[in-house]
């Protein structure tokens, strides 16, 4: 028997990474092997997450805004934030759903439109983990089209009133600060709003099939009452909570990368030990047909995540690149766990090994900042020239 390649390194392709960027990959590896890996079974099967604990250790390691500058955030670029979400999530999808949500929608908003109060009251501590936040832009009824959202906020003298509500939104019900969307006179306004207001309430989603171990919540808003400085005074209109999003699906690119890869190695070392008609399963030509075909998806999905990664570090990237990559990357990755879930046999559907997590997992980063048809129609728009949305 020769010796064994990691699927990543195939093509070499840890030397498209500087120094720095590997030593941010291998720091994160080493943190979600000690605080993460050995629990992540238990906290799915019970749909469980310490999140304020894993706050604080991933605030300590610095990935928490780690592509953000100034306010206690390290200020490193687009390509080092891909690999420690690609790290993240080779743990599990729902924790690198935590650190996106924390970073690329809560943080980001009041980097990019807050005030300077309210950067210096949230940011330094969310970057240590000490505060947690939640993004509230999908509601009961309007998922895809936030354009038509119903939360409304009102002026009441010098104050706003909130009432509405938002739905599937991770953090929820440990946070410490919702950024939330809302239609007002003016359009849509973005209001930072502690959830300890009176009025705000973050019910826990449960009997999720999929991102079991991640905070899932209900956002509810009834005559939450804000004064006039709760309002992000950056930006109007939808431009705001889709450029936040354009910021997480960035993450996403990067680390459903690392659910595929976590996978495949599991496969590979399973199918390597597996012993059927008298050699081990990765002996027979089909299983190493699956094999190549998935590290040859998973390497071009690499390469696509690593194009993007320096393209938004030079200021080129455009959000049909995000949509290419979102909608390719995670359609692959989950097209690799449910392969990788054939090579394990009956053994695929155990919590014992990680390939049915990340397949379950998988399914809802599918759908989530952004259906695989919503970012088909963006490349379809861009190709013709025609909107199909409506």
């Amino acid at each position: 028997m020769s010796a064994r390649i990691a699927p990543l390194e195939l093509l070499h392709l840890s030397e498209l990474l500087t120094e720095d960027e590997r030593d941010i990959a291998a720091s994160v590896r080493a943190m979600v092997t000690e605080h993460v890996a050995p629990y992540i079974a238990q906290w799915f099967e019970q749909g469980t997450l310490p999140a304020r604990e894993l706050a604080l250790e991933f605030g300590k390691l610095g990935v928490l805004g780690m592509h953000l500058e100034g306010y206690g955030c390290a200020g490193l670029n687009a390509t080092a934030y891909g690999v420690a979400a690609m790290e993240i999530e080779a743990a599990d999808s729902g924790i690198r759903s935590m650190v996106s949500v924390q970073g690329s929608l809560a943080m980001f908003a009041i980097h990019a439109y807050g005030s300077e109060e309210h950067k210096q009251e949230w940011l330094p501590r969310m970057a240590a983990g000490e505060a947690i936040g939640c993004f509230g832009l999908t509601e009961p009824d309007h998922g895809s089209d936030p354009g038509n959202m119903r939360t409304r906020a009102r002026r009441d003298g010098e104050d706003w009133v909130l009432d509405g509500a938002k739905m599937w939104i991770t953090n929820g019900s440990v946070a410490d600060v919702a950024i939330v969307w809302a239609s007002t006179d003016e359009g849509v306004r973005g209001f930072v709003v502690p959830t300890d207001s009176a009025g705000f309430s973050a019910p826990l989603i449960k009997h999720k099939l999929s991102m079991r171990a991640s905070v899932t919540s209900e956002l509810v808003m009834d005559g939450v009452r804000l004064p006039s400085s709760a309002v992000l005074p950056g930006v109007k209109g939808l431009r705001g909570p889709l450029s936040c999003l354009n910021e997480a699906r960035f993450g996403i690119v990067w680390g459903v990368i690392g659910s595929a890869r976590d996978c495949l190695e599991t496969a590979i070392d399973y199918a390597v030990n597996r012993v059927q008609f008298g050699k081990p399963i990765a002996g027979f030509q089909l299983t190493q047909e699956k094999l190549a075909n998935m590290a040859l998806e998973l390497d071009k999905a690499f390469l696509l995540a690593h194009h993007l990664g320096r393209a938004k570090e030079a200021g080129t990237a455009t959000p049909q690149m995000v949509s290419m990559a979102k909608l390719n990357n995670v359609r692959e990755a989950i097209k690799i766990a449910r392969e990788c879930r054939t090579i394990l046999g009956a053994n695929g559907i155990s919590l014992e090994y990680p390939v049915l997590r990340h397949a379950n997992n998988l399914e809802s980063v599918l759908t989530y900042e952004g259906t695989s048809e919503v970012h088909t129609l963006v490349v379809g728009q861009a190709l013709t020239g025609i909107d199909a949305f409506r």
